[in-house]
């Protein structure tokens, strides 16, 4: 099948891998170059990255469903575009060029987590299940027909870089059986349920700070969720610590009874020999791994070395 394939970051390359062994006819459409960390200097999309290596054409646009980006689709004449992460709005130009229409790969079981965080917002929500969902797309945020949906748990302890990769490579074999099913015909398109749709916005940097008053395992949740990036993290003072790892602490008993007057936030246990121990809304929570402004990231105990946070207490969150 002749398939335009539209992504941009490592969630899409699965995909985009499996289609070149599956020998489709395939252009790629991605976004710009953009400049990446503090040399600021430009940086190929990890799809463009694949998709070179294979051999295969490029375009990148940075609004597609702009009168270049509809020409450049329709010249390609697929017979399907397919999108997993592309980050960009299709027109309904682009969406007429197809013949056999638009399939998106997405990161959550919809109608729930429609929207751009899913992934993370699912841990974030603490939920014990997810998936990943193919769709026909429509001019609506997510809003489209469900082709087939896969579902996994999620790891009590599992981190968004981590689900990320394992609903990658699960998105890449759905992609597959529905594009062959596609091509014999035997899909039925289901409505969304509107009803039950949910929706997640993207990640802010407020939306990362630790408020230590909240229940353990909600943070514990937090930092998993937002874990390689934007990385959670605490105010000490003048200092933000980021905050990579957390651990929840089974029994907590007796850390009540010792510490029944500690405010959220306050260190109640600091040492390199037994690490770092939160005070938080409901209990106490285990910090596994920070990072403190400057310097590398270590687990607790090693960070606890020459640094005197016993008593000391993280700043409440400031509402923005």
């Amino acid at each position: 099948m002749r398939i335009a394939f539209l992504g941009t970051p490592e969630f899409a390359v699965p995909s985009l891998r499996m289609l070149i062994a599956e020998g489709h006819e395939l252009a790629v459409f991605t976004q710009p170059d953009r400049p990446k960390d503090r040399g600021h200097a430009l940086a190929m999309p990890a799809v463009k990255l694949a998709a070179l290596e294979a051999g295969i054409p490029v375009y990148q646009f940075e609004k597609i469903r702009l009168p270049e980006g509809v020409e450049a689709l329709a010249a390609f004449m697929p017979d399907l575009v397919v999108t997993a992460a592309f980050g960009q709005l299709l027109s309904a130009e682009n969406l007429a060029v197809p013949k056999y229409g638009t399939v998106n790969v997405h990161g959550s079981l919809l109608p729930k987590y429609r929207g751009a965080s899913p992934i993370q917002t699912a841990i974030i929500e603490g939920e014990e299940e997810t998936g990943v969902t193919t769709m026909l797309t429509s001019l609506g945020m997510d809003t489209g027909d469900i082709l087939l949906a896969a579902k996994t748990p999620i790891g009590e302890n599992e981190t968004y870089g981590e689900l990320y990769s394992r609903l990658a490579e699960l998105g890449a074999e759905l992609l597959k059986e529905t594009i062959a099913r596609i091509e014999t015909g035997t899909l039925e398109p289901v409505p969304q349920d509107d009803a039950l749709a949910t929706r997640c916005r993207p990640i802010k940097k407020q939306d990362a700070e630790i408020d230590f008053s909240l229940p353990s395992k909600r943070i514990h949740d937090l930092v998993r969720g937002l874990n390689p990036a934007p990385t959670a993290f605490a105010r000490l003072g003048e200092a933000n610590i980021r905050i990579h790892r957390t651990q929840l602490i089974p029994q907590q008993e007796q850390l009540l009874e010792k510490f029944a007057s500690a405010a959220p936030g306050e260190c109640v246990i600091a040492s390199p020999k037994q690490g770092l121990i939160v005070r938080t809304g409901d209990g106490f929570i285990g910090i596994a791994e920070l990072q403190f402004p400057g310097g590398k990231r270590l687990e607790a105990k090693a960070a606890m070395n020459g640094k005197k946070l016993l008593g000391c207490r993280f700043e409440q969150k400031q509402e923005v």
